[in-house]
């Protein structure tokens, strides 16, 4: 069975299919693995062990990922009946009361849900290290960090424990996580994959769902799996001009792609992310593509301002939220000190101030998008930095917001394309010499994850980095 564990979720399926493995096996096989690695990993915090072994016993939808092993992130999708704490204190012992519809969707593709993974307070840092649960380490090097906000599940794919697993982004929450872990990690296009029945429109656009995973075509197949229009949407992707899967199959036009090599705002680029970026080039020209310099003009300290005033509101939400929730107002002792600052920053933001900062970010996602008229992928690299020690973000006692700071020199290349609601995935393309992933972002025009999965896939089959293997792993 050791080799079944490092096959994708399509494969595992497969198995499932043709009768040569029992769901049970591949839910047994994953707790056995949770129970092995957890303990140096920290990567789930709510074991799910006797609902999986019940859902693997019974009959299962008959879908793409039928049988397969999975964990939910204990962020934003809830599953009804187990603990959902988003990282902090606040929540107490709080138990989901229903389903999110993404959860649903998850189970209807066949998946088994075995345990919900780890993730910072309120998801707000890059980072996975939340009061309440520790720190998540990362299976290539465990004194670093996993990135965040989907650390726990990044890990734990990384790791071999599952083959695919939910995640989240806000300001590249899944495209972080999976550079730091070496994953596929697809950022969808804005209203593709529905928040339904408990949010619409969170941050103001900024929030997507989806998964991390080893294969560009899980990935796809996932979206095709989870992805449809719900009535009453605050947004709507525009339709996709056929399956995710088959453009991971079937399409190889040749493309014109940008690089970019800089921040859009003021922060350094390490060399080995520059050279992973660079790396990424070279192959597509040596697969057909036309690869150009490219520039996000981008005003970097306006931006970051803005940025900062919604993020900074919608985390004053998140806080109303719980407390909502649980009933009762939060107090400064319920949460981290940054959560609380920056809760305390989005409470002094009026209605003006917000819709002012909304504003100057669609101004910004105009001249973005502007690029994509000529190009119909842009390459940058995922992070400015490979992945961080652990307690790179911690804030000194009296400076709470100081980890935000250096937090935003660490992503400068993400939060834009949450902001223009662009499709983005990161790829593992490169390791340093200190065997650490360094990934590679691809990004798409708004709606057209055809083409961005299509290069993925085209990329992953000239530079394979399926068996690659971290230090702790099963």
């Amino acid at each position: 069975m050791t080799d079944i564990w490092w096959l994708d979720a399509t494969d595992q399926a497969a198995l499932v299919a043709r009768g040569e493995v029992r769901p049970l096996e591949l839910v047994e096989g994953a707790i056995e693995r949770i129970e092995r690695l957890n303990p140096e990993l920290n990567a789930v915090i709510h074991p799910l062990y006797d609902l999986a072994r019940a859902t693997a016993a019974k009959a299962l939808p008959d879908g793409p990922f039928r049988g397969v092993p999975f964990l939910l992130k204990d962020f934003a999708a809830e599953l009804e009946g187990t603990p959902f704490c988003e990282g902090s204190d606040l929540a107490g012992d709080y138990v989901s009361r229903s389903d999110q519809l993404l959860t649903t969707r998850f189970k209807e593709a066949g998946l088994i849900i075995c345990g919900k993974t780890n993730t910072p307070e309120f998801g707000i840092l890059p980072t996975t290290e939340p009061r309440r649960f520790g720190a998540t380490k990362n299976p290539w090097d465990p004194t670093r960090t996993t990135g965040g906000s989907s650390g726990g599940s990044a890990a734990a794919v990384a790791a071999g424990i599952v083959p695919v697993a939910h995640a989240n982004d806000g300001g590249g929450s899944i495209r972080i996580p999976a550079s730091c872990c070496g994953l596929v990690g697809l950022k969808p296009t804005r209203g593709r994959v529905s928040l339904a029945p408990a949010y619409g429109d969170v941050f103001s656009g900024l929030v997507c769902e989806h998964v991390v995973s080893r294969s560009v075509r899980d990935s796809a197949a996932m979206l095709d799996a989870v992805s449809a229009r719900v009535p009453g949407e605050p947004y709507y992707a525009p339709a996709p001009r056929g399956p995710s899967f088959l453009a991971a199959t079937t399409d190889r036009r040749r493309l014109r792609i940008g690089l970019v090599t800089e921040a859009p705002i003021d922060a350094p680029v390490h060399d080995d992310c520059v050279q992973a970026v660079r790396g990424a080039a070279e192959l597509c020209e040596a697969l057909g593509h036309r690869v150009e310099q490219a520039v996000l003009s981008v005003d970097g300290d306006a931006f970051i301002g803005h940025f900062t005033t919604l993020w900074a509101g919608g985390n004053a939400f998140t806080l109303a939220d719980w407390e909502t929730r649980v009933g009762r107002r939060a107090t400064e002792a319920d949460v981290e000190p940054l959560t609380w600052a920056i809760c305390e920053l989005g409470r002094t933001i009026d209605a003006g101030q917000y819709l002012k900062a909304l504003q100057e970010l669609q101004r910004a996602t105009r001249t973005i998008a502007a690029v994509f008229e000529d190009l119909d992928v842009v390459l940058t690299p995922t992070l400015a930095e490979p992945p961080v020690p652990l307690g790179t973000f911690d804030s000194p006692p009296g400076d709470p917001l100081a980890g935000l700071l250096r937090a935003a020199a660490f992503v400068p290349f993400t939060p834009a394309f949450n902001v223009t609601g662009q499709s983005a995935v990161s790829l593992p393309l490169h390791w340093n010499e200190d065997g650490l992933p360094i990934g590679v972002q691809a990004v798409g025009r708004y709606g057209d994850e055809e083409t961005l999965i299509a290069l993925a896939a085209e990329l992953e089959e000239a530079r394979p980095w399926a068996g690659r293997r971290p230090r702790v792993a099963a």
